[in-house]
């Protein structure tokens, strides 16, 4: 006769990942892909589960690049948790705040100019604010504090 081993229920969708990290980059895409790989529970869409990468790889980058000028020794927290409205996302760190305390515009920049003229970056805003939803922030005793919701399945 055979016992079968106890199954482990699957993380409810409620469940909290919560990661702190070095603001190094070789730290900042071990984390992203820590994230994403702790929500295989959740069963995320690929398209659903790229999206979220792209985002969070696009905050935690700016962070390390601008918040901390390229220091690796601030830290950052990510804390991701599935509902059933979405995912909500929290990243707080302590480095520089967002010029002006806000968050940046993210428009369409014009790039009918001459190549000289294009603008270096400023289009991972734009995809930040397209592709996720209730997008704030905050700068909170030092800290800043942004959030946002991914949509999955549409809502």
């Amino acid at each position: 006769m055979s016992i079968d081993p106890p199954t482990r229920p699957a993380p409810q969708r409620s469940t909290l990942i919560r990661l702190v990290l070095n603001s190094a980059p070789e730290e900042v895409r071990a984390a992203v892909q820590s994230v994403i790989l702790q929500l295989d529970p959740v069963h995320l869409r690929p398209d659903e589960r790229s999206t979220l990468e792209l985002v969070l790889a696009e905050i935690v980058n700016n962070i390390a690049e601008h918040a901390y000028s390229g220091r690796p020794d601030g830290w950052i927290e990510i804390s991701v948790r599935p509902q059933p409205d979405g995912i909500s996302c929290r990243i707080t760190d302590e480095g520089q705040a967002m010029p002006g305390g806000k968050l940046p515009s993210g428009l369409f920049q014009d790039l009918n100019v001459p190549t000289q003229d294009l603008p270096e970056g400023g289009f991972g805003w734009l995809l930040i604010k397209d592709l996720t939803r209730d997008l704030d922030y905050e700068r909170r005793a030092g800290r800043n504090h942004l959030r946002f919701r991914m949509a999955i399945g549409g809502v």
